[in-house]
């Protein structure tokens, strides 16, 4: 299990990606451009892309935003998206091997339900994606970002999980 630092989750703060302040630009950009895969991190990413009609590969939601309890539309729209599914353990500010593992070896489409938190699986889930694929996650209060995978941004994030920690039941 990893574990990020306190004093590094200033640096997530920052879009890792693309950013996006109003979702219909991102819809707009992505519907110009194509990918091999895509997935989204995050519920109200994730129910935006579903109420677009635009059904991402694989979908990671913890059914909250900001730690309170998703409104119920969205739980709804995410739930009744019929792709097989697969429950995760991962506590805040951490990415369990169990999460990890089930990114690495998700066959596509699938939704990958986290009770804790879901705010790191964008690292695993671009690491693991194609290249050539995209990851949007919702950064909060400014708007939508997209990652698109490539061996730079692979290569990114990797330097990036050189900042975590190992911590206890890994």
């Amino acid at each position: 299990m990893l574990k990020l630092p306190q004093n590094k989750r200033s640096h997530l703060k920052k879009p890792l990606g693309k950013l996006f302040k109003k979702s219909e630009e991102a819809f707009r950009y992505l519907k110009s451009s194509d990918y091999k895969q895509i997935t989204t991190v995050g519920d109200i990413v994730s129910a935006e892309f579903l109420q677009n009609e635009l059904n991402p590969d694989m979908i990671i939601v913890d059914f909250k935003v900001m730690r309170s309890p998703v409104e119920e539309n969205i739980r709804k729209t995410i739930e009744d998206y019929s792709v097989p599914k697969i429950e995760v353990e991962n506590p805040r500010g951490h990415i369990t091997k169990e999460l990890w593992e089930n990114i690495e070896k998700a066959d596509p489409p699938i939704k990958i339900i986290v009770h804790g938190e879901e705010d790191l699986a964008t690292i695993p889930a671009t690491l693991h994606a194609p290249e050539g694929s995209l990851v949007a996650y919702g950064q909060p209060e400014k708007g939508v970002v997209f990652v698109e995978v490539s061996k730079e941004k692979k290569n990114e994030f990797e330097d990036l999980l050189k900042h975590f920690e190992k911590a206890k039941n890994s």
